[in-house]
């Protein structure tokens, strides 16, 4: 196990590394390398656990009064980190967000591209006011993605936020930080927004934006992705399935995620390889 090191100071939106310095009747108050201090209100202590001088793993964020507060709750998400979070309260100033902390999250009118609904999810990011030291959310996301494609190629697999539908397909943040993009020609497989998914690099673009894909790049790639993927619904689902190469194209994708014609390629394959059987109405183990 890696040691913990002390945060050298106080990070705002962040996770936290930081000494148990002493006790007090209102919690612990935790400090950096740098004897700057930060109470962790009684609400979150576990004695036994937290022995004082030892170290704590805590989220850091100010409190109604804009006083730095630590807890060892995790947020949604943290600073430069994107998130769908559900709104609780409206005001004229802006709107509040429920982000998994006792305090939510405010995002000031000015942060907003459309009028927030109570009830109703959005995707945002933190961000910090260096000014004040709050942390508030944003819709107005564009001006922070990385637009430097080094690093990245085709069938490089990245985590990806899906952040909107367009009429092209689902708008996505790819690894927290590039605009990417996953087209409806090639998806076959339920997609929601706000649920993160591991794509493929597809297309690095001129313009700093991704065109990614649900499945690998390239024939091989997904021949054999898909023969995975059906050798473990075969053995999940007692050895056979009732699906030919007569199926139809829309159950093939509800049930496997893949277009009939992966699916059939897929099927020739394992056939050949005598990983499978295929009977009149049943696809069954070899």
């Amino acid at each position: 196990m890696t040691p913990k090191i002390q945060n050298q100071n106080l990070k705002i939106g962040e996770i936290n590394t930081l000494k148990i310095a002493r006790d007090s009747d209102f919690g612990y108050y935790l400090q950096t390398l740098d004897d700057t201090e930060v109470l962790l209100p009684n609400i979150y202590i576990m004695e036994e656990s937290m022995p004082i001088g030892s170290l704590l793993d805590v989220f850091v964020y100010t409190d109604s009064e804009d006083r730095p507060v630590a807890t060892t709750e995790r947020p949604m998400a943290l600073l430069g980190e994107y998130g769908y979070f559900n709104v609780v309260d409206y005001k004229s100033y802006g709107a509040f967000v429920n982000w998994g902390l006792p305090k939510d999250l405010f995002v000031p009118l000015s942060q907003q591209k459309e009028h927030f609904h109570i009830g109703k999810k959005y995707i945002l990011r933190i961000c910090l006011d260096e000014k004040t030291n709050r942390l508030y959310g944003t819709q107005k996301i564009g001006q922070f993605f990385n637009r430097s494609m080094k690093g990245l190629h085709p069938n490089k697999t990245v985590d990806a936020l899906i952040i909107a539908k367009t009429p092209l397909g689902y708008k996505v943040v790819a690894d927290k930080q590039y605009e990417g993009m996953l087209f409806d020609n090639e998806i076959f497989e339920s997609i929601e927004i706000g649920e993160t998914k591991q794509v493929y690099i597809k297309t690095v673009r001129q313009d700093g934006k991704l065109d990614l894909s649900l499945s690998p790049i390239g024939q091989k790639a997904k021949v054999d992705e898909g023969e995975t993927k059906l050798i473990a619904l075969l053995h999940s689902h007692g050895g056979s399935l009732p699906f030919t190469y007569k199926s139809e194209a829309e159950d093939i994708v509800k049930f496997f995620g893949m277009s009939k014609k992966n699916f059939k390629r897929t099927l020739t394959t394992l056939i050949e390889k005598k990983q499978i059987v295929l009977l009149d109405e049943v696809i069954t183990l070899y």
